[in-house]
């Protein structure tokens, strides 16, 4: 309603600034949210401070839509040869590059007030790492056929920041968590990234979809099958029960189910297997939660 009533131009701004952020999409922060949880729960032992659950629920929505608005001012000249991606903001104009820079400062700023005010010195000094990571990624499709390895440090930073924050320290778990979550991250951007190959291919952006090639789908799965044995590993330093056990089963069975959307490498089929992910997380978090609590 409040919208509505705003002039036509400052609600046309705002629907781009929308875009720009993928306030839309919430797909890339529930990507970023389960693994953030799961470092805050298991750090806890199944109790997490109710601040710290507030301070990175909020970090992992402010530094998702900073991470898409440098993506996008990295991407603002090539965008426009990609049929995805072509009618964005930026590319077309309705939004400025500086503009695009100050939202990113300016998200960035306040996730770092956040854990300035509100965490302890260690974490603060683990956020100049994750801002670093967040800016650096969308620059190396440039230069490496791996940007979906830096995209996954990027989503993955969050995990020491949250342990952290929760146990003022960091210990092989945390990191198991992190190595489980990078090997995640790049499997399932791979999926995504295979939706723009035939483009990226055209423009000349690198992806580990172009560098797989036919292998795609093999080393996808062996990406998967790598992240469920961590995850048990980590079941079993953590000494995690049934709960835990039956949500990295429903993991593997929903990464079973991605091969099959993308056994066509169709378009349509690797942005469905891509999204499915996001309940792929959720059923860890819901089983590790679980676990936790009874």
């Amino acid at each position: 309603m409040l919208q509505n009533a705003l002039p036509e131009h400052v609600q046309s701004r705002l629907a781009d600034y929308a875009k720009l952020l993928r306030i839309d999409r919430p797909i890339g922060s529930l990507l970023l949210l389960w693994p953030t949880w799961w470092a805050l729960w298991l750090a806890a032992g199944g109790m997490p401070s109710l601040a710290n659950i507030v301070i990175f629920t909020l970090g992992v929505f402010f530094m998702r839509a900073a991470g898409c608005a440098i993506n996008d001012f990295a991407d603002r000249d090539w965008d426009r040869h990609v049929k995805r991606t072509k009618d964005r903001p930026l590319t077309t104009g309705r939004i400025r590059a500086w503009e695009a820079v100050a939202l990113f400062a300016g998200l960035c700023l306040v996730s770092f007030l956040m854990v300035v005010l509100f965490t302890n010195s260690l974490t603060l000094y683990l956020s100049f790492g994750g801002a670093l990571l967040a800016f650096i990624y969308p620059f190396m499709k440039r230069y490496t056929h791996l940007p979906q390895l830096f995209l996954g440090a990027a989503f993955s930073w969050a995990i020491p920041m949250a342990w952290a924050a929760e146990a003022n320290e960091l210990s092989q778990l945390t990191w198991l968590l992190f190595t489980a979550n990078v090997l995640w991250t790049v499997a399932y951007d791979t999926l995504y990234a295979m939706v723009d190959r035939d483009d990226d291919v055209k423009v000349g952006i690198k992806s580990t979809a172009i560098l797989f090639g036919e292998a795609d789908r093999v080393i996808i799965g062996a990406l998967q099958a790598m992240v469920i044995v961590i995850l048990i590993m980590v079941g079993n330093q953590a000494e995690l029960g049934t709960f835990y056990y039956l949500g990295v089963t429903a993991m593997a069975s929903l990464f079973v189910y991605h091969q099959y959307l993308a056994r066509e490498r169709s378009r349509d089929g690797c942005f469905r297997a891509f999204l499915n992910n996001n309940w792929a997380g959720f059923a860890v978090f819901a089983g590790l939660a679980l676990d936790l609590m009874l």
